[in-house]
């Protein structure tokens, strides 16, 4: 996710190769970011010395690991960073007071859960911030993820809900227009075309939920709205609501949700 972060903000113009530095565990990520132009590549922050060359690099400062990996990471950090840093976690269920244990006090931390769509400008990001944090490093962030997305400021204790929603949400968008698709070849499409009409339903539902003010803000539109709009009398679509509704499919996406932030709330 780390480094779909930095390609998303690479490709949205919110940052530049030349302002970029990161450290990384393998000679593969080094490689890979040499590509796409960051030339300040550290060695492993853990074992290498690269959280000491980071922090001297960088005022923000991003944690793209894996929540197992993250204690080692912070107990690296903690002797080189300070007021002067911001230090922004995506490791999904890390609470806020753990980042703040971890670095010592007086550093300023923030939660962000991401989603991999902020690769295509779609990202849908949540953020919360730590206690040492203010108004400044709120716009920061939010600056950041917009610029790949929407970006949200939400009460750390819905992050694990964020997770279940949208950092595991592309998964289920993924499935359900696979499920789609299937269900086209079998009703006679070639798979292309069955794959195609399904995704951009899909991306073409969304939007129209989405929507946008005046002034850029969302304009939202409750989808059950929408859905009724489609489903006439005695029609197709009716027929098909009436399928999933008797396979429990609403029940479903609720279930899997809620099994994605328990999972999240047990990791923390």
């Amino acid at each position: 996710m780390g480094e779909a972060m930095i390609r998303g903000f690479l490709e949205s113009g919110v940052s530049h190769p030349s302002r970029l530095s990161a450290s990384v565990r393998s000679s593969a990520r080094a490689t890979a970011l040499s590509r796409l132009g960051v030339t300040r590549v550290f060695q492993d922050a853990v074992k290498s010395g690269g959280a000491a060359a980071l922090a001297a690099s960088a005022r923000v400062i991003f944690l793209g690991v894996k929540p197992q990996g993250l204690p080692e990471v912070l107990a690296a950090l903690a002797p080189h960073v300070g007021p002067q840093h911001l230090v922004v976690s995506i490791a999904a269920g890390v609470r806020l007071a753990t980042l703040e244990a971890g670095l010592g006090a007086g550093v300023r931390v923030a939660r962000v859960m991401p989603n991999t769509p902020m690769l295509v400008g779609q990202g849908a990001s949540a953020y919360a911030l730590g206690s040492a944090a203010g108004e400044r490093d709120a716009a920061l962030v939010h600056a950041l993820l917009s610029g790949v997305g929407m970006a949200l400021h939400v009460d750390e204790r819905c992050m694990d809900a964020v997770t279940g929603v949208s950092g595991s949400g592309p998964a289920y968008a993924y499935m359900m227009i696979e499920a789609m698709a299937d269900g086209g070849v079998q009703a006679g499409l070639p798979r292309a075309t069955a794959l195609a009409l399904a995704a951009k339903t899909v991306a073409g539902a969304a939007a129209m939920v989405l929507g946008e003010g005046a002034d850029g803000a969302l304009d939202l539109t409750h989808p059950g709205v929408l859905k009724d709009r489609v489903g006439s009398p005695g029609g197709t679509t009716i027929a098909a609501i009436a399928e999933l509704e008797n396979s429990g499919v609403r029940g479903a996406f609720m279930r899997a949700v809620r099994a994605a932030a328990e999972r999240s709330a047990a990791m923390g």
